[in-house]
């Protein structure tokens, strides 16, 4: 059993706040491959000099992934993490790295460079105090969640499946809660193609392609389901050349939300039986599901008991919530695997630039994560 406590990790915290501030210091822009492949080589030789196996997933066009490997045989600990942050490169001149009291700043510091020098920093004391499981324990970073895991998907559910537990370091829930449901993501693509014409000598020659769409997004609209918390939002439209031109395509982009594969599939189905509404046009649909929901089922339910057991021994009581975004644990939720979600740092104002990390968790947040690793 774990013999790390909250004040242990309390004493390496300015070690962590170091490590942080040299991965907020490399810049990595998910479309940004030479950056990441920077951040992912510095990242990879601290998990070496830790003592792991490390594999690289080279990319084409993305940022490589890589994975470090602690101990070996089957099941074990997988945790994920992602190198990628939504900042362009050129930030940190206007969103410097800094420090006051209570918090740290930076671009990326909190979603989620920390959950980056946590997972190192707790794994570094699980060794040195002997400490760590004998079996597997594996740190998989992807480079490209914040657009999407296109890349990554299929590794991050491949090693899931190798794994007997998946522990997601996004960063928590405002209060510290862990995240034991998030809502599953589709995304629609509507063209509607009508006929050009003259829109003041023969504009009844003419179907308006933008009136098409005006026509279909009350119908989206109408799907949406408050008592399921089920969401439709219709986020952008592009359509028409000229205000004298009767437009001949409009296209639409839609998100939508469900908590529940059901949901989400009843509003699938409605959207792909969307006809045209005015005589002339046509209607093109395209998309679908780009992440499953991470449903509070039984087996999740089950996982965050047995969370909340390990966490007690430290004398810190878990809670847990939800979010409407998406995380690579929905792909893993997707698959019946036991996931934790949230198990990252407390903070606020991500992919913003109030970012930040709240200091004083951190010694918490990093003696709880050292606990699931070793006691699970």
């Amino acid at each position: 059993m774990n013999s790390l406590s909250i004040d242990d990790f309390a004493e390496h915290i300015d070690g962590l706040i170091s490590l942080l501030q040299d991965l907020v210091g490399k810049e990595s822009p998910s479309t940004d491959k030479h950056a990441l492949d920077a951040l992912g080589s510095f990242v990879a030789e601290r998990m070496q000099s830790l003592g792991a196996r490390v594999e690289r997933y080279p990319q084409n066009e993305q940022g490589d992934h890589w994975m470090g490997t602690w101990g070996s045989g089957p099941g074990g600990i997988l945790l994920l993490v992602h190198l990628d942050t939504v900042y362009p490169m050129g930030t940190l001149a206007t969103m410097p790295w800094r420090q006051d009291g209570t918090h740290v700043y930076g671009p990326g510091c909190l979603d989620m460079k920390v959950s980056l020098a946590m997972a190192l920093t707790a794994i570094d004391r699980l060794i040195h105090t002997q400490n760590m499981r004998a079996d597997r324990t594996s740190l998989l970073c992807s480079s490209d969640e914040e657009i999407g895991s296109l890349s990554s998907r299929a590794l991050i559910e491949s090693q899931a499946q190798e794994h007997a537990v998946v522990l997601c370091l996004e960063p928590a829930l405002p209060d510290g809660s862990l995240k034991t449901w998030r809502k599953g993501i589709l995304n629609f693509q509507l063209e509607a193609v009508g006929r050009a014409a003259h829109a003041g000598s023969d504009i009844k020659a003419g179907t308006n392609a933008i009136v098409e769409i005006a026509h279909q997004i009350p119908a989206l609209l109408d799907l949406a389901d408050d008592s399921a918390d089920t969401t439709i939002n219709p986020g952008v439209i592009q359509g028409g050349s000229r205000s004298n031109v009767v437009p001949d395509v409009c296209r639409l982009e839609v998100d939508v939300r469900a908590k529940t594969l059901a949901e989400g599939e009843r509003v699938y189905q409605a959207i792909q039986n969307l006809e045209p509404a005015l005589t002339g046009a046509s209607l093109h649909i395209e998309g679908g599901w780009n992440r499953p929901p991470m449903e509070r089922d039984p087996l999740m339910q089950a996982t965050f008991q047995r969370a909340a057991e390990i966490a007690a021994r430290l004398g810190l009581i878990l809670t847990e919530g939800g979010t409407g975004g998406g995380s690579d644990a929905n792909f893993v939720a997707g698959l019946g695997i036991p996931v934790l979600d949230g198990l990252g740092a407390i903070g606020k104002g991500a992919h913003s630039e109030r970012e930040r990390v709240e200091v004083g968790s951190l010694a918490r947040r990093c003696a709880l994560l050292a606990a699931l690793i070793s006691d699970w």
